[in-house]
């Protein structure tokens, strides 16, 4: 069983490598957009959107209205619907640049959030962006990453069925084994989305104590 996985595993690698690389071109891209995004925002919208971080920073420290299974509910609600929407969008003959568009724009967010903090706070905004987006995003990354490339190569094959460029290629087997993805996609956003509620907020607030 275990040698066979690692085969499907090798195997997909390399038929899709190429997949993946541009996927991770693409997301770097939109990491450094945002990034840049940040330089392009009014200073009015900046101390707006700082006096509304100061506030959240604040409000998150001493209160405990919002529980961890909330932010765990919360991030996996949110995160499945978008890697669902990717698996829904790879169904569609046109779908394409609209799952490439939506890991571009988590790149996005991404970059935005961090340039954001580390502008306005410095060297205790990154140690606040590195606490409250990199852990669970070791595992959501990645996520995004492979449900966009299986998404993709759906479409595609789909696409050629039909164009009949391809005659051998099975549209329901390929739909099936993508939907085993999308099974495997949501338990691993279930260990990102469990990062994110139970110990990146206590990584924020370590973080909010020892240098903010």
């Amino acid at each position: 069983m275990k040698e066979n996985i690692i085969h499907i595993l090798r195997q997909h690698w390399y038929e899709c490598r190429s997949f993946y690389w541009f996927s991770l071109v693409l997301l770097f891209m939109g990491v450094l957009f945002g990034a840049v995004l940040v330089n392009s925002l009014s200073l009015p919208l900046k101390n707006d959107l700082y006096g509304f971080l100061q506030s959240f920073l604040v409000t998150f420290e001493n209160s405990a209205d919002v529980t961890n299974r909330e932010i765990f509910l919360r991030s996996f609600t949110h995160h499945g619907g978008y890697i669902g929407l990717m698996w829904v969008l790879g169904l569609s003959v046109a779908g394409v640049p609209f799952i490439l568009i939506l890991l571009f724009l988590k790149g996005v967010v991404s970059g935005f959030t961090i340039g954001f903090l580390v502008q306005q706070m410095g060297a205790s905004g990154f140690f606040l962006s590195f606490a409250s987006i990199f852990p669970q995003n070791l595992v959501i990354i990645p996520v995004y990453m492979v449900m966009a490339v299986v998404s993709i190569v759906m479409s595609l094959q789909i696409i050629k069925h039909l164009f009949k460029q391809n005659r051998t290629t099975l549209v329901p087997s390929a739909i099936g084994k993508s939907v085993v993805v999308f099974a495997l996609m949501l338990i691993c956003l279930g260990i990102g989305a469990f990062i994110e509620g139970y110990f990146t907020p206590i990584f924020m607030r370590g973080v909010i104590q020892w240098f903010m």
